[in-house]
């Protein structure tokens, strides 16, 4: 082998019985983490946060307004998101991309157009506080204030997967292709279509729309799977494959801890509430273990947020809502990170594990077999706010026929 000289490292082919390599690596920046750096505004990165409102925002050339970006621990490479403040009276600039992005208005009032390449036609359509809606695939589309106020918009996007695939911002932002299929350009595409029917996979209830009005005080069909009354709704935007739904615990109550992989963020629309996640290595009962400092807590009010799995994932996560309102979220998931489009044998057959408790094969933790400083936390919470407890005794106890 040639010797180091000056400048020059050659690898060395390791002894008998030794490794090659150092054994420990520091973890590479993305192609999207460099390009979120070249944007020149700040990068949240955190379990969550109380208030996205709160977050500080930077003048964003690009976007021609002010902005951060938010990269939860656990969404790395999944999907990306931020949020943007579109001037008082003014509008931020045209923009165009080869990633999907879903927008939830955080504060105002405006319009949005949205127009294919070549087309002189404009969609245009009004939004408000606590409106949701997609961007077609590469749609030209322009965000304009209607208020004297700044207007916040939180946005989700599929940037990371396709930054990292391609790594090229020009052709992100400069493609010339045409998604027709994701987009028609018909008059009614921006208008809420209330209509539910079952998902094909779960048979969850399910909302064919391109555009919703208000998704903090829209009505919510009981649910049951998470809480006693939970309630739960599936919007599904037509040509996107981001993931999300809407979910509402009853004042007093509290959702059931369960794990999944990383990639899902919980965000807070309604009420005010904390959320508990701690690695599955932990176990069931860490409070009662000794390992309460390695549980993570996020608290949150509208329009806070929490990596309900982060790091690595499978770590168990658990929601409550303490105020007097019900505890209603929106859970973004990005792309392809349905549990049906994570890697797997075409056709097999899944079970809804999250709904399912851990002894039923499933990776929900019952109430009767949680740690009981779950319930005593929740309940003293729950005094201090003037709210009354509606976790009743029966539901701790294990039901008859249980497993052991």
């Amino acid at each position: 082998m040639p010797h180091d000289s000056e400048g020059v490292v050659h690898w060395h082919e390791p002894k008998a019985g030794e490794n090659a390599g150092f054994g420990k690596f520091e973890r590479a920046k993305s192609n999207y983490d460099r390009f979120m750096e070249s944007e020149g505004i700040p990068i949240y990165r955190a379990i969550g946060v109380r208030r996205v409102q709160d977050l500080p925002l930077a003048p964003w050339k690009r976007l021609g307004g002010r902005g951060t970006y938010i990269q939860l621990y656990g969404t790395e490479g999944l999907w990306g998101m931020y949020v943007v403040e579109v001037p008082p009276g003014g509008a931020l600039n045209i923009e165009k991309h080869v990633y999907e992005k879903t927008v939830l208005v955080v504060e105002g009032r405006g319009t949005t157009e949205v127009w294919q390449e070549g087309s002189a036609k404009k969609n245009v359509f009004e939004w408000q506080q606590y409106s949701m809606f997609s961007i077609p695939l590469n749609a030209r589309h322009r965000f304009v204030n209607a208020s004297s106020s700044p207007a916040l918009l939180l946005c989700g996007t599929s940037a990371p997967n396709i930054f990292n695939l391609i790594g090229n911002p020009k052709f992100v932002f400069d493609c010339p292709f045409v998604f027709n299929d994701a987009f028609s350009g018909a008059d009614d595409f921006f208008k809420q279509k209330d209509d539910l029917a079952p998902d094909k996979l779960r048979g969850l209830a399910m909302m064919k729309t391109n555009f919703m009005t208000d998704i903090a005080n829209c009505d919510m069909p009981l649910d049951n799977r998470r809480s006693p009354g939970y309630r739960r709704l599936e919007p599904e935007f037509s040509g996107s494959d981001f993931y999300l739904w809407i979910g509402q615990h009853e004042t007093g109550r509290y959702s059931k801890a369960h794990k999944h992989d990383s990639c899902a963020v919980l965000i807070c629309l309604k009420g005010k509430g904390y959320s508990y996640t701690w690695p599955d290595r932990l176990g069931t009962q860490p409070w009662k273990n000794g390992l309460q400092a390695e549980v993570m807590r996020q608290d949150y009010e509208p329009v806070g947020m929490v990596s309900a799995a982060p790091m690595s994932g499978d770590w168990f996560h658990q929601h409550f809502g303490v105020s007097k309102e019900a505890l209603r979220l929106t859970a973004w998931f990005g792309v392809n990170n349905h549990p049906a489009r994570r890697p797997g044998r075409p056709g097999e057959k899944l079970i809804d594990f999250g709904a399912i408790d851990l002894k039923k094969g499933g990776t929900a933790i019952p109430y009767h077999e949680e740690d009981a400083y779950i319930r005593r936390e929740f309940e003293e919470t729950l005094r201090q706010e003037g709210v009354p407890s509606r976790m009743g005794d029966n539901l701790y106890v294990k039901p008859e026929g249980y497993p052991d």
